[in-house]
């Protein structure tokens, strides 16, 4: 990144924070600051939420987290009770005034997004709300971490459950596990190998791993993105990411197969510089391989 860019961001974040007013200690013409505001807001009227669960979501020290709620509780806005079935757990609700409050916070976001508008033409509201889309797709994905895990950690697990069951709707006559080459947990490991999870708000969002066969290329498997955060190009920083960490490991070749039913998958892999060759392997699920040499540049 260069040293326009980081400025022009600052820039922005500038701009954003004087024009919705988070600078202000009473949010919105209320009478609390941006900070609880937000809290009560992220909290909801749905029910009850796990406190661990929205200091993830929001990316928050959970030593603020604490301060925020005690101020909501003493104003009678919101209720921490321990967990019913575990009491190490805080859970949190809004009252019935957290609630009156919270709507008065959406009827007044409603309204400073209108004054946002208001004094734009049609033309430039367009502009305005698709650069925000823009914006919003963007920051969102700087937001994903992606972390080695073990492949039993439960956020691993979850996302080739995921995957499977995926499969087992796309492909013809479904996917069976057992019937695939899947790699035992051991080759995902190190040295052998290592599992990627991509993480937004502390929950996992995607997944994919890696073989390093001594002597042999390494081999791309099982990546997968959820539905809800595809369009934010984590497939494919997934897959740079497996590309570099095999080149790190000494590795000049990395290869892969997938499905003709993932045309999304084989999209990625072209653009992305691999060369579909004949079959490597007997993976009954496969009816595309690809390669792709591993550059100077790349390792």
């Amino acid at each position: 990144m260069s040293a326009e860019q980081v400025e022009q961001v600052r820039r922005f974040n500038r701009a954003v924070a004087e024009r919705v007013g988070v600078l202000h200690d009473s949010y919105l013409g209320g009478t609390r600051p941006y900070g609880q505001a937000r809290l009560l807001w992220e909290i909801g009227d749905e029910g009850t939420h796990d406190v661990r669960s929205l200091r993830d979501r929001l990316g928050l020290d959970s030593g603020y987290v604490s301060r925020l709620l005690r101020a909501l509780e003493r104003d009678g806005l919101v209720a921490v009770e321990p967990h019913p079935r575990d009491r190490r757990v805080r859970t949190v609700r809004l009252t019935e005034a957290g609630r009156t409050e919270r709507a008065l916070l959406d009827d007044r976001s409603d309204a400073l997004a209108a004054s946002l508008l208001g004094p734009l033409d049609a033309r430039q509201r367009d502009r305005l709300t698709s650069a925000m889309a823009e914006v919003e797709r963007l920051l969102t994905a700087s937001l994903v971490s992606v972390e080695v895990l073990d492949p039993d950690h439960p956020d691993a697990a979850h996302c080739l459950r995921s995957y499977a069951a995926e499969l087992q709707e796309l492909f013809e006559g479904g996917f069976d596990p057992a019937h695939s080459l899947l790699p035992d947990p051991g080759e995902l490991r190190a040295p052998r190998g290592l599992f990627l999870v991509a993480r937004l708000h502390g929950e996992p969002v995607g997944c994919a791993g890696l073989k390093l066969p001594a002597g042999a290329p390494a081999e791309i498997k099982r990546l997968w993105v959820s539905p809800r955060t595809r369009g934010l190009g984590l497939a494919r920083r997934l897959l740079a990411e497996l590309e570099e960490r095999a080149a790190g490991h000494g590795s000049d070749l990395v290869r892969l197969d997938t499905n003709k039913a993932l045309a999304a998958a084989t999209s990625l892999y072209r653009n992305s510089g691999y060369t579909e060759v004949p079959a490597f392997n007997d993976e009954p699920y496969a009816d595309h391989w690809f390669e792709k040499r591993l550059t100077p540049r790349t390792r």
